[in-house]
């Protein structure tokens, strides 16, 4: 097998994501053979380091041996069961560690089979929730600009990246959106937690006005992933979760792509010290193996659905491979990991490493800013420092750092003018060093001229 022979396949039948179909006329696709630790490999034997672990999913290497021996004891005990009326013991004792490890009160689980079903579950049940409690008034959102939440109808309507909701705008609910606390927005002298503190004021006007009409405010903790890794201060949490409090509306803590560990603590509501009502997990969940999501919430919301079936109060929302034990399995082998080793410090070694190897990019002339929350840091480029003036996006120069980094042995993969690192946690400072080096190779050859 070689990787042309499995390119034509491949175009001859399948439709990526998040992909023009079009560009692989002259953009090759790159089949992969195996993976081992932070490397990918192809037919060809020429390996690249995943920077971005795959999507973000990857938080202990590919095929690690801790996670997939996990996932195959339990393949030769019970690979799926119908998880309504039925139970299983991956199931609960995930559920019981997640209510173990995540903020205090957060006490029920609900499962799904990703991230966009797990804020559906989150905005579904909020919604439920006021209903069953007599406030049938309480049916709207409340998002922060560049935003990103999913890309199912529901969680498409709460995001506000306009590059994939905009052609989808007809089909979706109309939300309320509040100034995203983005410290790259701030004004000359202003700090980040200024510009929170800025920020809460236009959400606080927001709920003072319509709490009535609110079931939820959603919001990914510290760091707008898909919205070109935007990071902004704690203190906007801490200052949210007392509005929130204060006007009687949900809290919705999407944390799929910044929990277990991406951000510098476990979850990164620890950095504010609050605990939402719902808060969402993915992504790592399962450490990239097999698609898993949960969504936690408080007793006092599961209470609101307990009652006699002829109320009609349940929460009648299923997915078939709910709980399935497999993806639990792996959740499992994955929070084993979290329990014995000390991941969170090497993490902060290995997050200086990537501050250290980056550094000269402060005074590069295409680079405004370089921003870093735990293991994500992301390099924005752009055509003039002084005004922060973006680059034509006609002119993909991201992709061209995509693509030197290929040709160099690692994947990158930039979001528009964007370059970021989000590796596996098992990365060593000498891959840390190359995936630098080749990202500052790529980013001065898109930048010329």
């Amino acid at each position: 097998m070689d990787n042309n022979t499995l390119i034509n396949r491949d175009l001859s039948v399948l439709w990526h994501p998040c992909t023009q179909m079009k560009d692989h006329e002259w953009l090759p696709l790159i089949p992969i053979k195996r993976g081992y630790g932070v490397w990918l490999e192809d037919f060809e034997g020429h390996r690249y380091l995943d920077a971005i672990s795959s999507w973000w999913v990857n938080l202990f290497g590919h095929t690690n041996p801790r996670i997939t021996g996990r996932i195959n004891e339990q393949l030769n005990t019970l690979e799926h069961v119908i998880l309504a009326g039925f139970s299983h013991e991956p199931a609960i004792a995930l559920a019981e560690q997640l209510v173990d490890i995540t903020p205090s009160g957060l006490s029920r689980c609900f499962f799904a089979d990703n991230g966009s079903s797990a804020v559906e579950v989150a905005m579904k049940m909020s919604f439920h929730y006021w209903r069953n409690r007599g406030k049938k008034d309480k049916s709207r959102f409340v998002t922060l600009a560049n935003s990103y939440h999913g890309e199912t109808l529901g969680a498409l309507a709460i995001g506000d990246v306009a590059l994939y909701k905009e052609t989808y705008q007809p089909l979706l609910m109309e939300v309320i959106t509040a100034p995203s606390p983005d410290c790259y927005l701030r004004e000359d002298g202003e700090s980040c937690a200024e510009v929170a503190q800025r920020a809460i004021e236009e959400m606080e006007n927001i709920l003072a006005a319509q709490a009535d009409s609110i079931c939820a405010v959603i919001v990914e903790p510290l760091v707008q992933c898909a919205g070109a890794m935007r990071m902004y201060d704690p203190l906007y949490l801490k200052l949210l979760r007392q509005a929130c409090d204060h006007y009687g509306v949900h809290l919705i803590a999407d944390e799929i792509a910044v929990g277990f560990g991406r951000t510098g603590s476990l979850f990164a509501c620890e950095q504010a010290d609050i605990s939402p009502d719902f808060m969402c997990l993915s992504k790592g969940l399962t450490s990239g193996y097999l698609p898993l999501s949960a969504t936690l919430t408080r007793d006092e919301i599961y209470q609101a659905f307990y009652d006699e079936y002829e109320n009609l109060t349940a929460f009648l929302h299923s997915h078939s491979f709910t709980g399935n034990p497999l993806g639990c399995s792996a959740a499992l082998a994955t929070l084993d990991i979290f329990r014995t080793d000390d991941v969170i410090g090497a993490n902060r070694k290995l997050a200086r490493k990537m501050a250290r190897c980056t550094e000269s990019l402060k005074d590069h002339p295409h680079v405004a800013e370089v921003r870093q929350t735990g293991m994500i840091l992301a390099i924005e480029l752009v055509q003039d420092k002084t005004r922060r003036t973006p680059y034509p996006w006609q002119e993909r120069r991201g992709l061209r750092v995509y693509q030197h980094g290929l040709e160099n042995g690692v994947l990158l993969r930039p979001l528009g003018n964007v370059v970021y690192f989000m590796p596996p946690y098992v990365i060593s400072e000498e891959e840390i060093e190359l995936m630098a080096r080749v990202a500052i190779e790529g980013i001065e050859k898109a930048t010329r001229g």
